[in-house]
């Protein structure tokens, strides 16, 4: 992100330059600069949601490990060592706390350092940008209100023959300051825009690898549980019996 660090250096540069003044009058339109100013805004709104949902993500993700360690360690009281499935509680329960320990730290560091990070930094240049907006909505305001004062003291000239040749001055002046500043934004926006490209992309692919990864270890380890259970079909067949001997239970009549 070297072009930012020197955007903001040249925002340094022509802030330090720059007077402050209040008033308004005329007003100067700049389409050029509003629609790289809407582009830009549209990607701020994208990229902090973008942040916002990834770390959504990692959060819920991490929630959902948690969970599943907690049922793991819930059905394993349910069974004794004399129960069939006393070994099939306790393998389910290792497998659970061995995804959830996976989840806490080879993944969440992973996704911390090639996703979080990369998108927030992206994300942190966009206060600075805004300040930049605002200095130059200032200078903007400040050439308004010069520019303002020249035509009215060429509609009724001042007794003073010095103020309109003053008022010039200072008008030009703030010209040159509201374009320096504007002349900066209008280059640079198009380019913080574009760069959304080069610089996501890596975390985009790396937010999917880190997703398969965690989906392919996930049905690695759960597949090695299969042995405990019966095919499918006969699983459902112990449901509906069980469920039968149940509705035959005086307590459950109305079962």
């Amino acid at each position: 992100m070297a072009f930012l660090h020197g955007f903001k250096k040249n925002l340094n540069r022509a802030g330090q330059s720059i007077m402050q003044r209040t008033g308004a009058s005329d007003k100067t339109a700049d389409s050029e600069f509003d629609e790289e100013y809407t582009r830009f805004k549209t990607l701020e709104k994208k990229s902090e949601k973008l942040s916002k949902e990834t770390k959504g993500y990692l959060d819920s993700l991490r929630g959902m490990t948690t969970a599943q360690t907690r049922i793991a360690q819930t059905i394993e009281l349910f069974y004794d060592d004399s129960n069939p499935m006393g070994q099939s509680g306790a393998d389910y329960k290792r497998t659970m706390e061995k995804l959830d320990e996976e989840a806490r730290t080879d993944l969440d560091t992973a996704f911390r350092t090639t996703v979080l990070e990369p998108f927030g930094r992206f994300c942190s240049y966009f206060p600075e940008i805004n300040e930049a907006v605002k200095r130059r909505q200032k200078k903007l305001l400040d050439y308004d209100t010069q520019r303002s004062k020249v035509r009215k003291l060429i509609d009724k000239p001042s007794e003073d023959p010095q103020r309109l040749p003053r008022a010039e001055q200072e008008a030009n002046l703030a010209r040159e300051m509201y374009e320096n500043l504007n002349s900066i934004l209008v280059n640079d926006l198009p380019k913080v825009v574009e760069l959304r490209v080069p610089y996501l992309d890596p975390s985009f692919e790396a937010l999917i690898k880190s997703q398969l990864r965690f989906a392919q270890t996930s049905y690695e380890q759960l597949e090695g549980l299969r042995h405990h259970f019966p095919p499918e079909n006969e699983n459902d067949q112990r449901v509906d019996n069980v469920l039968q001997q149940m509705r035959e239970l005086t307590i459950c009549g109305n079962f």
